[in-house]
Order: C-alpha cells, then structure tokens, then sequence
C-alpha cells in the first residue's frame, strides 16, 4: 500500500507516519531526507523542480519495494501534497504497480503549527521550515480530492494514531 501523507509544513505529518509505519512494518520515505542525503548543502534549492525529483526518486523506491514485498507499507513523507499534480502522479504510480494508496492529510490550528515549528526542539533536515513557509503554503493548497483522510492533530497522537490506523485497515 502506498500512503501519501499530506499537509502543511508543523502539521505532524512525519510523526503520524513513523508511528503507523512502526506499527504495521512498514517504512517512511522521507523526500527531505533524500534531498539531504543527495544533495551537498550548497546544492539545496527548496524548488518545484528538486521537490519533484527527489518525489520521483520515493516513488521509484516504492515501486521496487512494492513490487517485492506487495504487501508492505510505503508512507510518502516530506512533501505536502499540496498541489493536484503532486497528488496524481503518486496516484498513478500506484495503479500502475497495481497497489492500493490512501491519503492521510493532517492539519492542525494555525497556533500549534507555529508552536512546533517556531519550537527550540524542532529540528528538520529540510531547513526552509518556518511559519512563513506555512503560511505562503496554506494561501496555495489545492483541495485534496477524496477520499482521504483529514487527521486533526492538535489532538492526542493515540487518537490520530487509532484514527488513521482504521483508515488504513478499512
């Protein structure tokens, strides 16, 4: 199954998606980690352009891991979803290969996105993430078209945890 967790930057897209992946076996791919594992730090760009790359590059992953092991749980982290292209080119890939998907896309208050990500705690490999970029991103998102599953995370990781562990078992 290939999950696409989307959702602006501080909305605890990564920490829903470890929790479940540790729960059912499965793994993350993380596009900011890619980035920053391929990409020296002067080469970083934070554009459309490297975000699709280094999407392409998780959904090349998931496609070989799936085609191994169809019964793994691939969670596409790291990038938000937050344009319709984004959204079907994952989509596509997954027909192709023939795997279901489903979409979490979490949100949570504009006050708890700020607090986590304006935190001293918070540390991100992808170091573009500040409230600006919430914002800039939030005047941008395109609908996510259904189905999927809306998370409210500024309620307790347990209930997201059950709440979406449902969805992804229904």
């Amino acid at each position: 199954m290939l999950i696409l967790m989307a959702g602006l930057p501080g909305t605890g897209k990564s920490t829903l998606a470890r929790a479940l992946a540790s729960a059912c076996q499965g793994l993350v791919l993380d596009k900011d980690e890619i980035r920053r594992v391929l990409f020296p730090p002067t080469f970083v760009e934070y554009s459309a352009e490297q975000d699709d790359f280094c999407q392409s590059l998780m959904l090349e992953t998931a496609a070989y891991l799936l085609a191994r092991h169809p019964d793994l749980h691939v969670f596409l982290d790291g990038r938000t979803f937050s344009r319709a292209y984004q959204i079907k080119t994952a989509i596509t890939r997954a027909n192709l290969l023939g795997t279901t998907w489903r979409i979490i896309l979490c949100v949570c208050s504009d006050a708890t996105a700020r607090q986590r990500l304006d935190s001293a705690h918070f540390t991100h490999p992808a170091q573009n993430r500040n409230f600006d970029l919430y914002r800039k991103l939030q005047s941008e998102f395109d609908p996510i078209p259904p189905p999927h599953l809306v998370i409210d995370t500024d309620r307790p990781l347990e209930d997201c945890f059950t709440a979406a562990q449902t969805y992804l078992t229904a």
